[in-house]
């Protein structure tokens, strides 16, 4: 899912980095604010897990790659802005120093998956496993449900944002300066290979998290900053 440099427009580029700077600014508000002294070891540990899991990523057609996240885990156990910043960093060092995801793009990507997947994952969970025990096998089902939606709304919106360059930055000839594939595939690419493997497996890692936690350390769940 990580967009490299040369698929995004400087315009488009220039859009998310304008929307994610002020996402970025109330997340370290928020999480400063409500954050609990112990929860900040889980912050930093829930960035290394997501760019751990990030790094087994596979090629797609079109020029991206398929990969879990963790976003949702992250956003479960401590809200959904502190999911953003864990995300983030992850996102920023994978660009800087393993040159996987594009400098120019870190906006895009961060909207994807540090905002997009921990927010609609997280309020999936919220919808189906609220006010449920924290022990219920709901939570457990939850949490599945969540991580695989969240992921694949996540996809979906990167293979519009490939399928619109043609359109938005083309030559006098109608030649694509950068993603040259329109959004019939970049979305079929994108949303397709998601939803059949790595949507399965961000709800089977998300869901065996929880259940595991649910019986070694309860006290982590529910605790998460709103």
């Amino acid at each position: 899912m990580h967009i490299p440099d040369g698929y995004l427009g400087p315009a488009t580029s220039g859009v998310f980095y304008a929307v994610m700077a002020p996402l970025w600014v109330a997340a370290s508000r928020i999480v400063k604010k409500t954050l609990k002294a112990k929860q900040v070891p889980l912050l930093a540990i829930g960035a290394a897990f997501s760019f751990v899991i990030m790094m087994f990523n596979v090629p797609i057609p079109g020029g991206s790659t398929g990969h879990a996240v963790g976003g949702v885990l992250v956003a479960i156990l401590l809200g959904p802005w502190a999911a953003m910043i864990a995300i983030t960093v992850a996102l920023v060092i994978q660009a800087l120093l393993f040159g996987d995801g594009g400098i120019t793009a870190i906006g895009a990507n961060c909207f994807n998956m540090a905002v997009v997947i921990p927010f609609v994952g997280y309020w999936t969970y919220r919808l189906i496993g609220g006010g449920s025990a924290k022990d219920s096998k709901r939570r457990v089902v939850a949490a599945f449900i969540a991580g695989y939606v969240g992921i694949n709304v996540a996809a979906f919106l990167a293979g519009v944002e490939f399928g619109l360059q043609p359109h938005l930055c083309h030559t006098a000839s109608g030649q694509a300066l950068y993603c040259p594939y329109g959004l019939r595939i970049a979305v079929a690419a994108m949303a397709g290979e998601h939803l059949l493997v790595f949507g399965w497996i961000e709800a089977i890692v998300t869901a065996l998290v929880i259940k595991y936690l649910q019986k070694q350390a309860p006290e982590l769940i529910g605790q998460e900053v709103r």
